[in-house]
């Protein structure tokens, strides 16, 4: 789908681009060869000015050694000269006509004969700016401006399509520059639909096995309020597993932190060490902040939510005489908050996948603690969008250190 939608895009960038180029191709092309003919007319010019310069004015008539010129030399060396009733006086070149038909100006001619394009220049000679004079006519081949044309329309095309096929990389590149954003949206849903449905399937068999069994009669009242407690209690376990899913699913990505409020992390601390304890009557907590405010660029409650899944994970694994130890400390270029147990440990096999989505920890940490695995994934992806970062410590039995390093606003 992907494929098909970047190569639809590409097309739509290179099919625009494309025609432009052609057009600009055609228009430089044309405009080159109006300026290629504007020079060729202008030396042609400047040789008929040439010959009329040494020619003379004797008896009324216009009057010119062709032969002993020695501005001749070159192209233009089929010059006729014709008196100011049209009528021919002297040629040099090939055969002229008797009578000048055509009116002065530039055109291009085809001779048939020799397959050869001249461009003729006909010009009036006038004296004192008043008197015509006679005419002089000057033909001169176009091979050198037709060569030069030539390797213009090579270079054309050969240069449009291998332009044409950078701008179709070009596109393709940026479609999928482009389709970045909704490939990480679709995979993001597709791995939202692919964790619920697989962490879904267990509770919603345990919910209707619960509720046919209820149903079975005779009825019995003790055994339909087990089951219905069974099944209230499956469904603030699925209730749960949405919410995580759905943090999940709306928190990914990189917040701009420039965009958020500074924020005192001593305070946030202090509050949630409050609203925990009262909460959850953790008596065995222990807070150790810094007296001096810390400043960061962070989403308050994103940071407590992140504190208070490592606290609950903590608790959840650290028998009840033990204690639970939640530190900050300030470093010269950021914030450390530290949750630290004495709990049971995580295996050393086990550290590098902990932050995975559903990933558990055999033998203690199953379902039967009430988690789905999702608990420290959430807190990673909190970390990461704050630019931050999390790192474990931890020894089989003798508890485990979790730590969040926050840049300092």
């Amino acid at each position: 789908m992907f494929t098909r939608s970047r190569r639809n895009l590409a097309y739509l960038f290179a099919l625009p681009m494309g025609s432009i180029l052609v057009v600009f191709a055609g228009v430089a092309y044309y405009l080159g060869v109006e300026q290629e003919l504007k020079v060729f007319d202008e030396t042609l010019f400047n040789r008929a000015k040439a010959v009329v310069n040494q020619a003379r004015y004797s008896g009324g008539a216009l009057q010119y050694n062709l032969d002993s010129s020695v501005l001749l030399n070159g192209d233009s060396k089929d010059i006729r000269l014709y008196d100011s009733q049209r009528e021919l006086i002297e040629h040099r070149g090939k055969k002229a006509e008797r009578v000048l038909l055509v009116s002065p100006g530039f055109r291009t001619i085809y001779i048939s004969q020799t397959k050869q394009r001249l461009r003729q220049a006909t010009l009036a000679v006038h004296k004192n700016k008043y008197l015509l004079i006679g005419y002089i006519q000057i033909n001169a081949p176009l091979t050198s401006l037709e060569e030069r044309l030539n390797r213009y329309r090579l270079f054309l095309a050969v240069g449009v399509p291998i332009t044409f096929i950078i701008i179709g990389i070009t596109g393709w590149y940026l479609g999928g520059l482009a389709m970045q954003p909704t490939r990480r949206a679709y995979e993001q849903l597709q791995r939202f639909t692919a964790d619920a449905s697989h962490e879904l399937r267990a509770p919603i068999a345990a919910m209707l096995s619960n509720a046919q069994v209820a149903l079975i009669p005779p009825y019995d009242e003790t055994e339909q309020q087990f089951r219905l407690q069974n099944i209230i209690k499956t469904a603030k376990s699925m209730s749960s597993l949405v919410s995580n899913l759905l943090f999940l699913s709306r928190h990914e990505g990189t917040l701009n932190l420039d965009s958020l409020p500074n924020v005192n992390l001593v305070e946030v601390l202090k509050t949630l060490e409050k609203e925990y304890q009262f909460q959850n009557n953790h008596s065995n907590l222990t807070v150790q902040l810094p007296e001096k405010p810390i400043y960061i660029k962070a989403d308050a409650d994103l940071l407590k939510h992140a504190v208070i899944n490592l606290l609950d994970n903590a608790f959840k694994y650290t028998p009840n005489h033990k204690i639970v130890e939640l530190k900050l400390l300030s470093q010269p270029h950021g914030a450390i908050i530290e949750v630290k147990d004495n709990g049971i440990g995580i295996p050393q096999e086990d550290l590098p996948h902990i932050f995975e989505r559903f990933y558990r920890v055999d033998k203690a940490r199953t379902r039967n603690s009430g988690g789905f695995g999702l608990g420290l994934a959430i807190v990673k992806q909190i970390v990461q969008a704050h630019q931050g970062k999390i790192t474990v410590n931890s020894i089989v039995e003798n508890g485990s250190t979790f730590q969040i390093k926050l840049p300092i606003a």
